[in-house]
């Protein structure tokens, strides 16, 4: 049976904008679904990239007026028309949450689509703890233990070894879905995802000439 490990970041707009697809796929073809939650910019420029904060306003101005606003069309998926208030806040709290409640299942699955929805949809500090204790609360979970739980040095270790994973793993952008082993970035590949469940692609030995530098 395959496996889908899912690398995203908690406020990232592409995993929000996939996730109830993902969810819908996983669920119609029984494929277990593992979230690793990562910081998202020690991973990207790990691999070379720059942080978002450096990069061009025209980049800007087409990820976050454009992209956003078709693929949430497409989808059928609500988001804010700006950039969140807070989207450089801290959400290593919120992604403590999602670690907290283990690996994968219906709890985890429904935590993490909350918390990128609140982010997106809402507009919300997910660095704000009554906010996430009232995410939490609203899925049923007692949200004072769970916000314990997520900052915990131990929750919080493992937010860093996800990041450290992706890292060895060449990940260089969320959300990043490995069917197998097989790597697929962004939400828009997720047709190549249901395929790769059903059917793995072929492997190939392509491979690029190193960039001068």
């Amino acid at each position: 049976m395959a496996v889908v490990t899912y690398v995203y970041s908690a406020h990232s707009a592409f995993a929000y904008l996939g996730s109830a697809a993902l969810a819908r796929i996983c669920a119609a073809t029984e494929t277990p679904l593992i979230h690793k939650p990562i910081l998202l910019s020690p991973v990207v420029e790990a691999q070379g990239s720059l942080p978002f904060a450096a990069r061009t306003q025209a980049h800007v101005d087409y990820f976050f007026g454009r992209e956003i606003a078709r693929w949430a069309e497409y989808r059928d998926v609500p988001v804010i028309n700006f950039r969140p208030t807070f989207h450089d806040a801290d959400y290593s709290l919120a992604s403590g949450m999602i670690i907290a409640l283990g690996e994968s299942g219906p709890e985890v699955d429904a935590m993490a689509h909350a918390i990128l929805q609140a982010h997106w949809r809402d507009d919300a500090d997910l660095s704000d703890r009554p906010t996430l204790h009232g995410l939490a609360s609203e899925l049923g979970h007692d949200g004072d233990a769970l916000l314990r739980e997520a900052a915990s040095p131990q929750v919080q270790a493992q937010l860093m070894a996800n990041s450290d994973w992706a890292r060895a793993q060449n990940v260089f952008g969320s959300p990043t879905y490995i069917v197998d082993g097989d790597p697929f970035y962004g939400q828009d590949r997720l047709d190549l995802v249901a395929h790769a469940i059903s059917q793995p692609f072929a492997q190939t030995n392509w491979r690029n000439p190193p960039v001068d530098g």
